[in-house]
């Protein structure tokens, strides 16, 4: 129960933080953060909540990671449901949070930060590019993060590395699907968005997972005797 609420409060912290940033921070007047700013916030939710949570649930903070981490053989199938679950309910919690805080100015919530591609990409990047983009990019977060997290990685430095993985994902990629990565973060804002969100939302789901179970299966072969 420790486990799957500490992934409820990350995956909360990582949507807030770093969606949050996007919708209340990036464009405003005159001191938005822009896609810097953004790339960085995402970056700091996990290195924050690594190293304060990281000790009791691992801090995975996305249903790709756990899967790719069971794909590697660190963790047991048991643990990928009650966490999954946690997290997309932490990540749909802290949507409901925005949505408040957004709304508080009469502002519409617009695209809220959900991801997509063709004419809801910012680069307006096809399907095919958006499914290249998300599996790549899972693929190499998840291999960072096995790397980092090995019994034979430098100690201490997990978070930090994993969290400057992700800065470097969303700088690369935001342009083109938004970043997602993550399906509870997608799934948090699809839900609120509806519509085209929701029609496009498989892809934020199935490539990130697909991304990610590679990347266990290649690690555990580099790691193999």
């Amino acid at each position: 129960m420790k486990k799957n609420l500490a992934e409820f409060i990350g995956t909360f912290w990582l949507v807030l933080g770093g969606v949050g940033s996007a919708l209340l921070a990036s464009a405003f007047p005159e001191t938005g953060i822009g896609l810097l700013g953004v790339s960085l916030a995402f970056g700091l939710t996990v290195v924050t909540i690594a190293y304060s949570l990281g000790h009791i649930s691992g801090a995975h903070l996305n249903p790709a990671v756990t899967i790719g981490l069971w794909m590697g053989g660190r963790i047991s199938a048991s643990q990928i449901l009650p966490y999954v679950i946690s997290q997309v309910l932490g990540a749909i919690a802290a949507a409901g949070v925005l949505y408040i805080i957004m709304t508080g100015n009469g502002t519409a919530i617009g695209d809220f930060g959900a991801n997509g591609y063709g004419e809801h990409s910012i680069g307006h990047y096809n399907m095919t590019a958006a499914i290249v983009t998300e599996f790549v990019m899972t693929f190499m977060f998840l291999l960072i993060i096995l790397g980092a997290t090995d019994a034979k990685a430098p100690a201490g430095f997990a978070g930090l590395t994993i969290g400057l993985a992700l800065t470097l994902i969303h700088l690369i990629s935001i342009p083109v699907t938004q970043t997602s990565v993550n399906p509870a973060r997608s799934i948090s804002q699809a839900i609120f968005v509806g519509d085209w969100a929701l029609a496009q939302l498989w892809l934020f789901i199935l490539v990130p997972i697909a991304g990610a179970s590679m990347a266990g299966i290649v690690y555990k072969y580099l790691k193999s005797e």
